[in-house]
């Protein structure tokens, strides 16, 4: 019973029987293809018992194994592998059926291949998870023929495995070394030019090509006959905190992920750079309650803590309360920091009422207010009215998109910094607004 578990007969095997009841059928009329269909019967048959002696002779048979990585990065592709050793001294075709997880919603997935005789196979395929959580495995099945096709032989290998899913640590590997290099400006990072210096003094070197004339140190050129300048450097360990919304208006989602999840992986990324920075790194969300709090700090396992901390933040659908936020910054941040606030706002009215808040946690520290554009209004936006309803659609569109250029000229009215992006670009547009408060000195 056990071995009939494993035995599938296979479409080919019911095409021939079709056609050779079609052949019986046809031998009422033409006697002669009574004996021809009687012998290909005993031939199909035979090939069958063949199959069967070849798949259930062999005691291994075939073997197989699932690799996947410790921890998915949401929001990316991530590679899986599997791993078959074919036993048989024949040719095998085999289909793979992987159990994944439920979260990707794939239900005709299915790998076709050749193996040679007595030889290793190594497959890949690429998932893309779009929230964080745990993904659950089950069994990984793979289905063997020989080159006849009539029958299958199932191989059932108990891989269940939960791989936890975190915020996008693959972003953040893609900028980590260029953060250390101040290479950022290859994935279009822009490079900011300086345009005043920090308090901080580093050297004193020699003048080379480029070097602003206004560094050149009189005194030192004077004692060694050649132009020499000062060199200063960042400001160091200056607080930076991410400051994530998680009330229903990032709940909103673009290309499957929701704007959470997208502020949830800048801010890794961001928090990353800025410790390579030598400035403290710290996070805390906030809804209708401030919560998930990492205090800025520059130790070696900040990053650690930081993406575990962002590996639990869930959404809601409560009203962000920017008061409690505003108070409790006022609370426990005492130093100046530089806070980037991840929210939404697609009125000037969703702004007005927050606004008070802001202006006052403006007032002590540097406040990067983040929102983002609503990029599905673009495809209103460019297309071209021919009826009445596709006029109010547009002229709608345009007026949410001209409310989010009025929501940054309001903030900037106030002092405070804005950043209006697309989801895509959120990463890239926070590090160079990071790049350039540094460049400036405005911390």
């Amino acid at each position: 019973m056990k071995q009939l578990k494993s035995l599938y007969i296979q479409n080919r095997f019911f095409y021939v029987c079709i056609g050779l009841i079609i052949l019986y059928v046809l031998s009422f009329i033409v006697p002669v293809l009574l004996d021809i269909t009687s012998l290909l019967l005993v031939v199909l048959l035979g090939l069958v018992v063949l199959d069967l002696l070849v798949l259930y002779s062999s005691k291994k048979g075939l073997t197989g194994s699932r690799n996947t990585p410790e921890k998915f990065s949401n929001g990316d592709q991530n590679e899986v592998s599997v791993k078959l050793q074919n036993y048989y001294s024949i040719p095998l075709f085999v289909s793979v059926i992987d159990e994944i997880p439920e979260q990707f919603q794939v239900r005709n997935f299915k790998i076709d291949k050749k193996m040679k005789p007595l030889s290793e196979l190594q497959l890949t395929y690429q998932l893309r998870p779009t929230e964080r959580g745990e993904y659950q495995f089950g069994h990984l099945n793979v289905y063997t023929k020989t080159p006849f096709g009539l029958i299958a032989k199932r191989y059932r290998f108990n891989n269940d495995i939960m791989v936890p899913t975190y915020p996008s640590f693959i972003q953040l590997r893609k900028y980590d070394l260029m953060a250390m290099t101040n290479n950022l400006h290859q994935y279009g990072v822009k490079k900011i030019r300086r345009l005043g210096h920090t308090m901080e003094f580093e050297q004193i070197k020699d003048y080379v090509l480029g070097d602003d004339l206004r560094t050149i140190n009189w005194k030192a050129t004077a004692k060694r006959n050649q132009l020499m300048v000062n060199q200063f450097q960042d400001e160091k360990s200056q607080p930076v905190y991410a400051i994530i919304d998680k009330g229903r208006v990032m709940k909103m989602p673009f290309n499957g992920l929701t704007l959470l999840d997208y502020a949830i992986n800048s801010a890794l990324v961001i928090s990353n750079v800025a410790l390579k920075k030598q400035d403290k790194a710290g996070l805390f969300t906030f809804s209708n309650k401030v919560e998930n709090r990492v205090v800025a700090e520059r130790r070696t396992s900040q990053m650690n803590l930081i993406l575990e901390t962002l590996y639990n933040v869930k959404t809601n659908f409560k009203e962000s309360d920017f008061g409690q936020l505003y108070a409790n910054v006022k609370r426990n941040i005492t130093h100046r920091s530089l806070l980037l606030l991840y929210t939404n706002f697609e009125t000037l009215d969703s702004l007005n009422r927050q606004l008070p808040y802001l202006k006052g946690l403006s007032k002590n520290h540097l406040l990067v207010v983040i929102f983002f554009k609503n990029t599905e209004l673009n495809q209103f936006i460019d297309q071209k009215a021919e009826t009445v309803q596709q006029a109010y659609d547009k002229v709608i569109a345009e007026k949410f998109a001209f409310e989010k250029r009025l929501i940054v000229n309001e903030l900037k009215k106030y002092g405070i910094y804005s950043i209006l992006t697309t989801p895509e670009k959120l990463t890239i547009d926070t590090i160079n607004k990071y790049l350039e408060i540094k460049a400036r000195g405005l911390l």
